[in-house]
């Protein structure tokens, strides 16, 4: 929506699960502006098993059924992961003999293989690799958010011709608030925004408020979202008696500039494997920026060197968060602004949704053109 619904030439249908995070969403249908948003049928989940495999393919099913009725779109628009939502929109555009535009947000199967979900060379490993090539080069176009993406999708097999590098960012006049959102919380407050699952390394988290929690006391760390690891995260604050540690459920996307402007450090954090080093965009970290906060990532590679060298924060080791927020705290309030203003800038030359908005409409147009 933050991205489509600034297209001026076209108009979007938008097709998401009814569920998030397991939890059942009620069936939605609504429109603004050029943007129309519906959700169709997935079955439920509640851990990374077979109960989530079936949500993917009830996602497919529900999907396609949906995408073959009613007037033909000129462009199908598929987002991954998972997989199949490529799949999906492969059926779609070959059913109704529209142009595929396939858009990698992570890349999978190499991410599964990396967090120890998939055995590498395994029977599966080598099904997803094989669903992965095939969804790639049945594209008309191919879109990466980071730049270590494109270079893995050059090497499936793809021309480079057909690959566009397409971030993710956010609009730096969306964050600003007149009224911050009320977090009941005091201190120096460290936030975190985002999914909580495996993938997401919130256990750093928890190491560096044990660290710091007798000797920074102010430091306060503030953890939003929902995900399947979040039950397990919130037993382990408890059970070691992490009084710096908040939790806040899922709250909605027009709230997240409010929460931003309440609290002091963006913190964007995963867990420490090889894939996140070169194939992530991490929207959170925008978001961040955009809301001119001062930022604490600790992914190394092209994340940190967006960090570092937009003068945004800081960039430390995956387990480096402690020191990370030491840093933060000593740097004070002067550096913290810069930091924050450096960011702001960066997001708005180049990370804004505007920006992006009219590269996405050039890519729509050159999609059909062909």
């Amino acid at each position: 929506m933050e991205l489509f619904g600034r297209l001026s030439a076209w108009r979007t249908l938008i097709l998401a699960s009814d569920r998030v995070y397991g939890g059942r969403r009620s069936r939605t249908r609504w429109s603004e502006g050029n943007v129309e948003f519906r959700t169709v049928f997935t079955s439920g989940y509640t851990r990374n098993n077979i109960g989530r495999i079936l949500n993917w393919v009830t996602f497919v099913i529900s999907t396609v059924g949906r995408g073959i009725v009613g007037p033909r779109p000129d462009v199908v628009y598929a987002s991954s992961p998972p997989l199949l939502v490529g799949l999906a929109g492969y059926m779609i555009s070959r059913i109704r003999r529209v142009p595929l535009v396939f858009e990698v947000r992570d890349i999978w199967p190499q991410t599964l293989v990396d967090m120890g979900a998939v055995a590498a060379g395994s029977r599966l490993h080598r099904l997803l690799v094989s669903l992965e090539r095939f969804i790639y080069r049945r594209s008309d176009l191919v879109v990466v958010l980071a730049q270590g993406s494109l270079r893995h999708v050059e090497g499936s097999g793809v021309d480079s011709d057909q690959i566009h590098f397409l971030p993710n960012g956010a609009e730096p006049a969306d964050f600003e608030v007149d009224q911050p959102l009320e977090t009941g919380i005091d201190g120096f407050i460290v936030v975190y925004t985002g999914a909580h699952g495996p993938a997401n390394g919130l256990d750093f988290v928890l190491d560096a408020a044990a660290d710091l929690q007798a000797d920074l006391p102010q430091v306060q760390f503030l953890l939003v979202g929902a995900g399947v690891d979040k039950p397990r995260v919130v037993e382990r604050a408890h059970s070691e008696g992490l009084t710096n540690v908040h939790f806040m459920d899922l709250i909605p996307k027009s709230e997240i500039p409010a929460l931003l402007s309440a609290v002091d450090v963006g913190l964007h954090v995963l867990s420490d494997v090889p894939v996140f080093r070169f194939g992530v965009s991490p929207n959170k970290l925008f978001d961040y920026m955009a809301a001119g906060l001062p930022v604490i990532t600790n992914t190394p590679g092209e994340v940190s060197e967006i960090v570092s060298g937009s003068e945004a924060g800081l960039a430390v080791a995956p387990d480096g968060i402690g020191e990370g927020v030491r840093q933060m705290v000593a740097a004070g309030e002067a550096t913290r602004r810069r930091w924050g203003s450096n960011g702001r800038d960066f997001v708005e030359t180049n990370r804004s949704r505007r920006v992006i908005a009219r590269r996405l409409e050039q890519l729509l147009d050159k999609a059909v053109s062909e």
